[in-house]
C-alpha cells in the first residue's frame, strides 16, 4: 500500500475550516509557506484544487464543501484514539457487559448483593456470571470472562490478583443437632459424626489430614457439587457440612453463626485460611470501567467481611 500521511488530514480540516492558508497555519502552529506547500501536497493528493482564489480570499471548491464534514469527523476520531483515555468513568453513563467467572457459592451468597450495587451506580451496565469449573487462566486471556473471583490456582504468570478476603472452612450442622448440646467438641465427636463433604472440598484435605494425625476419619455419607447443596443437606438432616465461613454471608445475612435454620461451628482440629482474589488478564489493567468494577466487588466483599 502507498504510504498514507496523516498530517495531510488534520491540515486539510484546519484548511477547510478557515479557508484560509494563513489562518490554517496559525492554527497548527507552522509557517505559511510550510501551509502553502501542504495545500500543494493536498491538492495531488485529491486531484481538485480544494481552495481556489476569490478577490482577496479563498473559497472552498464543491468537492471541499462535500469532505469537509467527512475530513471534520476522521479527524476527531484519529484524535480520539491518539488521546490518553480518562483514569475515570462515570458509572451512571457507562454503556458496558461484563462477564464474570465465579464458583456457585458465590454466586448464591453475593451476586444478588452485587447485582443492586451495580444496578445503583451504573444501570446501563449488564453482569453476565459464568459457572468456575477450573482454575485454567483461558477464559481471562481469550476474552470470555472479563472478571474471576475464587482461589487463585492458574499457572499463568501474567494474570493480575486483588485479595478480597480471607477465609476459612467452618462446620455446619442445623440448629439443635446433637453435637452442638457438649460444652466443648472434640475432633472424636466431630469424626464420630456423619458427613456431606462437596466434589470441591479443595481445603479440606487439611481437615482431614489433621483427623488422621489423631488417628480419626470423617464417615463422608453423601457428596454433592457444591457448598449450597451441602447447606441444604445439613439444614434436612443431621449430616455435619464442611463449608466456606463466607458461605454464611458475614455482615449480609445476619448472624453469621445462625443462617435459616443453620449453625455454624469452629472446627475442632487446625484449619489454615485461605484467600480469596480477584483476576484479570493485564490487558484490562488501565482500562477505566474495569478498574471501576475491581473496586465495586473489592468494596462489596469489604462491607460482607469486615474483619478480613
Amino acid at each position: 500500500m502507498p504510504e498514507v500521511d496523516l498530517n495531510l488530514l488534520i491540515a486539510l480540516d484546519a484548511l477547510l475550516a478557515d479557508a484560509s492558508v494563513t489562518a490554517a497555519a496559525r492554527r497548527l502552529g507552522l509557517s505559511t509557506s510550510a501551509m502553502s506547500r501542504t495545500l500543494t501536497r493536498l491538492r495531488s493528493a485529491t486531484g481538485d484544487p480544494l481552495l481556489v482564489r476569490a478577490g482577496r480570499g479563498l473559497v472552498p471548491t464543491p468537492r471541499a464543501i462535500a469532505l469537509r464534514p467527512q475530513v471534520q469527523a476522521l479527524t476527531r476520531e484519529a484524535r480520539d484514539v491518539l488521546r490518553p483515555r480518562p483514569e475515570t468513568v462515570d458509572p451512571a453513563t457507562l454503556e458496558r457487559t461484563f462477564a464474570i467467572r465465579a464458583s456457585e457459592a458465590f454466586l448464591e451468597f453475593l451476586a444478588t448483593s452485587l447485582v443492586a450495587s451495580v444496578s445503583a451506580a451504573a444501570p446501563r451496565v449488564s453482569l453476565h456470571f459464568l459457572d468456575r469449573p477450573d482454575k485454567d487462566a483461558r477464559a481471562l486471556r481469550e476474552g470470555t470472562a472479563d472478571l474471576e473471583i475464587g482461589l487463585r490456582g492458574t499457572s499463568a504468570p501474567e494474570i493480575r490478583t486483588r485479595l478480597l478476603f480471607r477465609d476459612m472452612l467452618v462446620g455446619l450442622v442445623r440448629t439443635g443437632h446433637p453435637l452442638l448440646e457438649a460444652p466443648t467438641m472434640t475432633p472424636e465427636a466431630y469424626a464420630a459424626c456423619r458427613h456431606v463433604a462437596t466434589a470441591q472440598e479443595g481445603h479440606a484435605r487439611d481437615v482431614d489430614a489433621a483427623l488422621a494425625a489423631l488417628g480419626l476419619a470423617r464417615r463422608i455419607m453423601v457428596v454433592v457439587p457444591n457448598y449450597p447443596d451441602a447447606m441444604r443437606i445439613a439444614l434436612g438432616s443431621d449430616l455435619v457440612a464442611l463449608v466456606p465461613r463466607s458461605c454464611l454471608g458475614h455482615g449480609l445475612l445476619g448472624d453469621p453463626r445462625a443462617v435459616s435454620g443453620l449453625t455454624a461451628f469452629a472446627l475442632p482440629v487446625p484449619s489454615p485460611a485461605f484467600v480469596i482474589s480477584a483476576m484479570w488478564h493485564p490487558r484490562m489493567e488501565a482500562d477505566p470501567a474495569h478498574r471501576w468494577l475491581r473496586e465495586t466487588v473489592a468494596a462489596l466483599c469489604r462491607r460482607a467481611f469486615p474483619t478480613r
